[in-house]
Order: C-alpha cells, then structure tokens, then sequence
C-alpha cells in the first residue's frame, strides 16, 4: 500500500464514523492509531456519553463482528472465554466458544467484574489466544479491545491491577459535546438509526495493509533517543511508585507511525511524540499510595514541555 491509498482509506474510516460519532474526530482518531496498532483501548468516561456507540460505529465503519460483554460481579471467566462441554450424542468433549472469540470487543464496565475475570482478559489481549483446560485457541486477526469504566462511581468495583492496565494500548476520555453539537443531535436522527443504515468501508485485506505500512514508517534515532528521554525520567520520578514499562515504550513507538502515517508523512516528528505520551503512557503510571492517571497526566505533559526536543536540522 502507497501513501496515498493509506490516506484515502483513512478519510474514508472517518468521514463514515463521523456521521454517527459527532464532534469527535481526535477521540476517533486516536481509536483508528490503536487499531492500527493492534492496540487496545481503555474508554474511562461518565454513563451516556457515547462509549457504547463509539466501538459499534467503529466495528460497522471497518467491516468486523462486534461484541459486547456486559462486565458485572457474578461474571466467570468460562462466560467470555468458553467452556469445554461432555456431548452425550457424540460421546466426545466439545468446546462452546466465548464472546471474546470476535474481531471488536466491547467490555463494558470492565471493573465491576473480580479479578478472576478480569484477568481472563490477559492472554487474549496479548498473545492473541485463549487457552482453556490446556488447550489453546488462536483469535482470528484483527482483535481490538475496548474497555470501558466509569471514573466516578467506585462503589461494587474491582480496581484494574497494574499488568491489566499496562496491557491497553492507551487511555482516552469522550468528554461532553459542545453546546451546538448536543442540540444538533438530540434534535437529530437518533445513532440508533444512523448506526443501522451504516456500510462498511474496509475490506478486511485493506486493514493488514493499512497495518503493514504503518509499520514503514521511519523512526530517526534522535527521534528514539527523545522518546526514550521521556520514558526513563518516568522511571526516576520520586512522587511514582513505578515508572512507564518497556510495553508502553514500543506503544507510543507505534503510535507515533501510526500518527504520521495518518498526517501523510513517511516519517515521525517529536511532535508526534509530545500528542500521544499522555494518552499511551499516563495510565501506566502508578502513583504512590494510589493510581491517580490525571497526575500522571500532567507530569508527563509537563516532561514533553520541559525534555530538549531534536532539532529539524538534525533529524
């Protein structure tokens, strides 16, 4: 895939997801670089603001079965990944997949499930498997996670353990709309019936495509050593109990290819760097005492303001 074919596959990814998702294009567009990524997404945002929607539009937009799993207390973890049944008629063992055996994953309210289940999430989200009595099953590529929570409300919820949130590509907030943009949707055509009449706009061969040429894109080495500066002062911060890991290093690695591939260049900038480390890096952060991802935030835009970035002339 050229340039730009990937630029045209992309306009056409956001200008069908922009009919249902309305004044959203950064939250969509990050969406699109953690797809593209084979990334996850942590959606942390109050009830009815359009999380829901939000993957749905995107699942129709690129062509790939979706499913949602309404995470609650008395979920097992057989319940997502499946279960290995006796068949009396055959004599033999069977396995009844899960939900979690799709291409687009919704995890609704993924904290109000124990840990047990939670941790069911781990190897699929990684590894791209699910292994159930010794046995492993490989996902069907592309397999992209959104998780949502409310940040509020904490009574009857398990907090995600560091391993869990360390293994969401990045972390993002919808926020409400302007005050033009609510009253031009509630006055509106509902998303319900925009997400019906909704088409596909990728091929399935389009997205390894789209993925595999993001992966071209040219990384300078002083680019690296920036991104690197970034990522060790979170190591060394005395306020933080544990820094930002390897993982999320190769994420905003990625998520910087995938930015300037979307902006048209065959190249990352440190701009791209500075967008996307609060987004891809914040939430890894553990502060002591408690996980507090607004201070993480801050600090880590306070470092891309503060670390010497490479000049042009260099690069």
């Amino acid at each position: 895939m050229q340039q730009e074919e990937f630029q045209e596959c992309y306009r056409k990814v956001m200008a069908n997801a922009s009919q249902v998702i309305v004044g959203k294009e950064r939250e969509l567009r990050l969406v699109c670089i953690a797809f593209l990524c084979s990334g996850h997404v942590l959606l942390e945002d109050l009830p009815g603001t359009g999380k829901t929607t939000l993957l749905k539009c995107f699942a129709k937009t690129v062509g790939q079965e979706c499913k949602r799993i309404q995470f609650t207390p008395d979920l097992l973890p057989s319940d997502i990944t499946g279960i290995r049944f006796y068949n009396q008629k055959t004599g033999e063992f069977v396995f009844q997949k899960g939900p979690l055996f799709t291409n687009l994953v919704l995890a609704d309210e993924i904290n109000r499930a124990t840990p047990r289940t939670q941790s069911s999430l781990l190897e699929a989200m990684e590894e791209r498997q699910i292994t159930v009595d010794g046995e492993t099953h490989r996902l069907e590529e592309p397999f992209f996670v959104m998780a949502t929570q409310n940040p509020i409300e904490s009574y009857g919820t398990f907090p995600l353990p560091e391993a869990q949130m360390d293994r969401f590509f990045l972390r993002l907030s919808l926020g409400y709309m302007s005050r033009e943009q609510e009253m031009a949707v509630i006055s509106g055509e509902s998303s319900q019936e925009k997400l019906h009449s909704l088409q596909p706009v990728l091929r399935r061969e389009e997205i390894a495509e789209m993925k595999a040429y993001v992966k071209t894109i040219r990384v300078h080495q002083e680019v690296l050593n920036y991104l690197m500066d970034l990522v060790e002062k979170t190591r060394t911060e005395g306020r933080f109990a544990a820094g930002v890991s390897t993982r999320g290093a190769i994420a905003l690695y990625h998520a910087a290819q995938a930015a300037a591939a979307i902006a048209g260049r065959d190249f990352v900038i440190p701009e791209d760097i500075k967008e996307l480390a609060p987004f891809v890096l914040a939430h890894r952060m553990l502060a002591k005492g408690a996980t507090d991802t607004e201070t993480a935030e801050r600090f880590i835009q306070k470092l891309t303001e503060e670390i010497p970035v490479p000049l042009e002339e260099g690069l």
